[in-house]
């Protein structure tokens, strides 16, 4: 391990992340595992950050090609020096731009990213000014969404992880664009409402909806995870999100 970088995804990753910002947790190695993608797969990350869900999902699927797209100058620095640090230069490529409006060169298999989870600045303030930027969203959830909508080739996926509250928003945004929507609530504990929701969708499908049975991070008394959370976060399974 490198001096000053996190092991991540049970040390699958060295992970060079800012003391003061954003720090990558728990959603981003559950979206990697959400992320299935075919040998030669074209794959892109909104907004990556220091690229903890992009490198993920780059150990997961060996045979892809990801880019991962991001504005801050100084979070795409973290990721370059990730991408060369693991290695893994050859399949995985950054690009500085706002995610939302750059466009790739071809429509893509498949776009993922784990969005600010706020766009009101009013309702929430982020504990430390580095972090404004993951948390906050001023384009909104279904401009992401639409975003990624329209960079897709037709039956490719777009998957995301987002509050169980935004799940409303989440449908809305696919309505009529998208379907084979799948969705995987996230729960803290057992018998407790879920926090998380993975959804994937098939651009232009008409297969229908299925929510998949509950993944329960904690056991009910314990501090630790389950066995199947655990598994997930060390990059030993995957979420089956589409057959």
């Amino acid at each position: 391990m490198s001096p000053g970088a996190d092991a991540y995804l049970g040390g699958r990753i060295a992970l060079t992340q800012a003391p003061d910002g954003y720090r990558a947790g728990l959603d981003a190695a559950l979206l990697a595992a959400a992320v299935d993608l075919a040998p030669g797969a074209q794959a892109m990350e909104f907004g990556c950050g220091a690229g903890a869900a992009l490198l993920s999902t780059a150990v997961l699927n060996p045979g892809a090609v990801l880019t991962g797209v991001e504005r801050d100058p100084a979070a795409l620095g973290l990721a370059q020096r990730n991408v060369a640090l693991n290695r893994l230069g050859q399949r995985v490529s950054l690009i500085e731009a706002d995610a939302l409006s750059w466009r790739p060169d071809g429509p893509l298999d498949a776009v993922f990213f784990n969005p600010p989870f706020f766009d009101d600045a009013g309702a929430l303030r982020a504990p430390k000014p580095g972090k404004t930027g993951a948390w906050m969203n001023e384009a909104g959830l279904p401009a992401w969404i639409d975003a990624g909508l329209k960079r897709l080739k037709e039956g490719g996926v777009i998957t995301l992880i987002h509050r169980a509250d935004a799940l409303g928003a989440v449908l809305g945004a696919l309505q009529g664009r998208a379907g084979d929507v799948a969705i995987k609530p996230v729960h803290p504990r057992q018998d407790v409402a879920a926090k998380r929701i993975i959804v994937a969708a098939r651009k232009v499908s008409r297969a229908p909806l299925r929510v998949l049975p509950g993944l329960v991070l904690h056991p009910g008394a314990g501090s630790g995870f389950t066995a199947e959370a655990d598994a997930l976060l060390k990059g030993e399974a995957r979420l089956a999100l589409h057959a």
